[in-house]
């Protein structure tokens, strides 16, 4: 492929989702073998993510791509939610070993479990990307393809966004979504008596990550121990259903591991908890994971990137949740305290301190 650097700091004019018109199909051309221009791969992009559903882009967002920014139009008494998320080469993925579909995928799902976690409802969302030249061709395509399966999934779609170029694939999303306003769960919310729940089995993500790595090739997406890892599915419609209920007290998804993230919860509510490890679900197939030297209790603690929802519901209100919402299994884990610790209760040997072991980017290597 020859070379032609793309354009610096110029982007994908971050217009406003595509109109309900325009539909959401990907053209996914085989690529030219030369060197693509900013202005070739924007189009590509806004190509790629056309809406094949209107009623939210036509709700919610009145400009197209193609402006200098998008222009949102939000519900009549509903709040606006904003966040954001990286997804790094080198850090979050690896070029060799995940499918670029996947990469496309993952980097919006991650971002809207943080939707999920305050029971809103996805609306579009930015995309900021940086890449090679090499990688503007298949990969692209794919990634795109990824993309796209997502923005369908979790009707969000692009609004626009920024491109530019590096030697290294990174990602920045940020995502725009509602709730009606005052009903957004906080991780403030939480006090002492409450039951802790946790959507989803623990660890799952994290073994997928560890299965990968010691692959000498990329991961198929047929493969069930890879396939939370590398297509996480945020909790949606669990979230808004905690919300329309009125069952949760605080919120917040499992991104870092529940030891990591679970202090975040109890700080922001100024309580404790404690844990009952047996309760803990861990992965389906703990054989597996003990065959790749991974212990299933440490997994379920620890292990990050399962996008599972981490909630707490009144001890009056606890007997109104199913066993499973929508197939997914919920599980009553612990409880919150006042004292401000946090502890987890072992079978045979007692109470013991709950000690942050998930992921931190500033923290040692993982």
């Amino acid at each position: 492929m020859s070379t032609c650097p793309l354009p610096k700091g110029t982007g994908i004019a971050s217009g406003a989702i595509l109109s309900p018109a325009n539909r959401l199909e990907c053209l996914q051309k085989p690529m030219p073998r030369k060197c693509l221009s900013e202005d070739a791969i924007l189009k590509k992009i806004a190509d790629s993510s056309r809406p094949s559903w209107g009623r939210v882009a036509g709700q919610s967002v009145d400009l197209c791509i193609g402006d200098d920014a998008a222009l949102f139009r939000p519900k009549l008494g509903h709040e606006t939610i904003l966040t954001c998320d990286w997804f790094l080469e080198g850090t979050h993925f690896l070029r060799q070993r995940h499918p670029p579909d996947a990469v496309g995928w993952k980097c919006l799902a991650r971002a809207v479990s943080d939707v999920a976690a305050m029971g809103g409802i996805p609306r579009c969302f930015l995309l900021s990307l940086a890449l090679p030249e090499t990688r503007t061709g298949r990969w692209l395509d794919l990634f795109l393809g990824g993309l796209r399966r997502a923005s369908r999934k979790f009707q969000c779609a692009l609004a626009g966004g920024d491109t530019t170029q590096r030697n290294e694939i990174l990602i920045n999303v940020t995502v725009v979504a509602e709730v009606r306003a005052g009903s957004a769960v906080l991780r403030s919310g939480a006090r002492a008596g409450d039951i802790i729940h946790v959507s989803g089995r623990l660890g799952e993500a994290e073994l997928g990550l560890q299965i990968l790595r010691r692959s000498q090739r990329a991961s198929s997406k047929k493969n069930p121990l890879t396939r939370k890892h590398l297509y996480p599915e945020p909790r949606l419609a669990l979230g808004q259903w905690l919300v329309k209920r009125g069952l949760a007290t605080a919120m917040m998804d499992l991104s870092d591991g529940l030891s990591s993230d679970l202090p975040r919860l109890c700080a922001a509510s100024a309580v404790g908890a404690l844990l009952v490890e047996a309760r803990i679900p861990q992965v389906r197939s703990p054989d597996v994971a003990l065959s790749h030297g991974q212990d299933p209790r440490h997994l379920a603690l620890h292990g990050g990137e399962d996008y599972e929802l981490l909630f707490t519901v009144p001890p009056r209100k606890a007997k109104l949740l199913p066993k499973s919402f929508r197939g997914v299994v919920l599980t009553a884990i612990g409880r919150i305290t006042r004292e401000r610790e946090l502890l987890v209760l072992e079978k045979n040997t007692g109470a013991r301190r709950l000690n942050a072991g998930g992921w931190d980017p500033f923290g040692k290597k993982q």
